[in-house]
Protein backbone atom coordinates (compact mmCIF):
# COMPACT_ATOMS: atom_id res chain seq x y z
CA UNK A 1 0.00 0.00 0.00
CA UNK A 2 1.09 3.56 -0.51
CA UNK A 3 0.28 6.85 0.71
CA UNK A 4 0.65 9.47 -1.42
CA UNK A 5 0.81 12.30 0.69
CA UNK A 6 0.15 16.36 -0.38
CA UNK A 7 1.88 18.81 2.22
CA UNK A 8 -0.10 22.38 1.93
CA UNK A 9 0.35 25.53 3.56
CA UNK A 10 -2.24 27.74 1.89
CA UNK A 11 -2.75 31.32 2.63
CA UNK A 12 -4.97 32.43 5.35
CA UNK A 13 -6.90 35.05 3.47
CA UNK A 14 -7.39 31.50 1.11
CA UNK A 15 -7.86 29.77 3.48
CA UNK A 16 -11.79 28.85 4.16
CA UNK A 17 -12.57 28.63 0.37
CA UNK A 18 -9.68 26.49 0.02
CA UNK A 19 -10.27 23.95 2.59
CA UNK A 20 -14.30 23.80 1.08
CA UNK A 21 -13.20 23.52 -2.56
CA UNK A 22 -10.41 20.71 -1.34
CA UNK A 23 -13.64 18.59 0.41
CA UNK A 24 -16.10 19.21 -1.85
CA UNK A 25 -14.80 19.11 -5.92
CA UNK A 26 -11.08 18.58 -5.66
CA UNK A 27 -10.38 15.75 -3.56
CA UNK A 28 -13.59 13.88 -4.69
CA UNK A 29 -12.31 14.34 -8.33
CA UNK A 30 -9.03 12.50 -7.46
CA UNK A 31 -10.78 9.98 -5.59
CA UNK A 32 -12.97 9.80 -8.55
CA UNK A 33 -9.99 8.51 -11.13
CA UNK A 34 -10.24 5.14 -8.88
CA UNK A 35 -6.80 4.80 -8.02
CA UNK A 36 -7.65 5.85 -4.02
CA UNK A 37 -9.36 3.73 -1.63
CA UNK A 38 -9.42 6.75 1.23
CA UNK A 39 -7.94 10.08 1.71
CA UNK A 40 -7.54 11.84 5.24
CA UNK A 41 -7.10 15.44 5.75
CA UNK A 42 -5.12 16.38 8.75
CA UNK A 43 -4.15 19.77 9.85
CA UNK A 44 -0.53 20.05 11.02
CA UNK A 45 -0.67 21.22 14.32
CA UNK A 46 2.46 23.89 14.13
CA UNK A 47 2.29 27.58 14.81
CA UNK A 48 2.93 29.42 10.91
CA UNK A 49 3.09 33.02 9.79
CA UNK A 50 0.68 33.69 6.60
CA UNK A 51 -1.06 30.30 6.60
CA UNK A 52 -1.99 26.89 7.77
CA UNK A 53 -0.27 23.80 6.43
CA UNK A 54 -2.33 20.26 6.02
CA UNK A 55 -1.18 16.70 5.07
CA UNK A 56 -3.98 15.26 2.36
CA UNK A 57 -3.07 11.73 2.28
CA UNK A 58 -4.31 9.38 -0.12
CA UNK A 59 -3.75 5.80 -0.01
CA UNK A 60 -3.68 3.81 -3.17
CA UNK A 61 -3.33 -0.09 -3.35
CA UNK A 62 0.30 -0.32 -5.61
CA UNK A 63 3.06 2.01 -7.19
CA UNK A 64 1.78 0.58 -10.39
CA UNK A 65 -1.53 2.29 -9.62
CA UNK A 66 0.12 5.67 -8.47
CA UNK A 67 2.25 5.82 -11.39
CA UNK A 68 -0.15 5.54 -13.63
CA UNK A 69 -2.60 8.14 -11.66
CA UNK A 70 0.47 10.65 -11.98
CA UNK A 71 0.67 10.01 -15.73
CA UNK A 72 -3.04 10.02 -16.26
CA UNK A 73 -4.81 12.47 -14.02
CA UNK A 74 -2.20 14.73 -11.86
CA UNK A 75 -1.30 17.04 -14.35
CA UNK A 76 -4.48 18.15 -14.71
CA UNK A 77 -5.54 18.15 -11.22
CA UNK A 78 -3.09 20.19 -10.46
CA UNK A 79 -3.22 22.49 -12.95
CA UNK A 80 -6.69 23.03 -11.73
CA UNK A 81 -5.36 23.88 -7.90
CA UNK A 82 -2.34 25.94 -9.39
CA UNK A 83 -5.17 28.44 -11.23
CA UNK A 84 -7.49 28.75 -8.46
CA UNK A 85 -4.58 29.28 -6.09
CA UNK A 86 -1.69 30.98 -7.75
CA UNK A 87 0.54 32.41 -5.28
CA UNK A 88 -1.58 31.80 -2.05
CA UNK A 89 0.20 28.14 -1.25
CA UNK A 90 3.14 26.50 -1.46
CA UNK A 91 3.03 22.37 -1.74
CA UNK A 92 5.02 19.51 -1.54
CA UNK A 93 4.75 15.52 -2.38
CA UNK A 94 5.87 12.22 -0.14
CA UNK A 95 5.47 8.63 -1.04
CA UNK A 96 4.97 6.36 1.26
CA UNK A 97 5.19 2.98 1.26
CA UNK A 98 3.10 1.32 4.63
CA UNK A 99 5.37 -1.53 6.13
CA UNK A 100 2.85 -2.53 8.22
CA UNK A 101 -0.14 -1.86 10.44
CA UNK A 102 0.19 -2.64 13.95
CA UNK A 103 -3.32 -2.37 15.87
CA UNK A 104 -4.21 -3.15 19.57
Amino acid sequence: MIIYNVTVNIDDSAHDDWLDWMRKEHIPDVLQTGYFTECKISRILAFEEGGKSYSIQYTCPSMNQLEEYQRDHAPRLQEEHTKRYQGKFAAFRTLLRVEDIITP
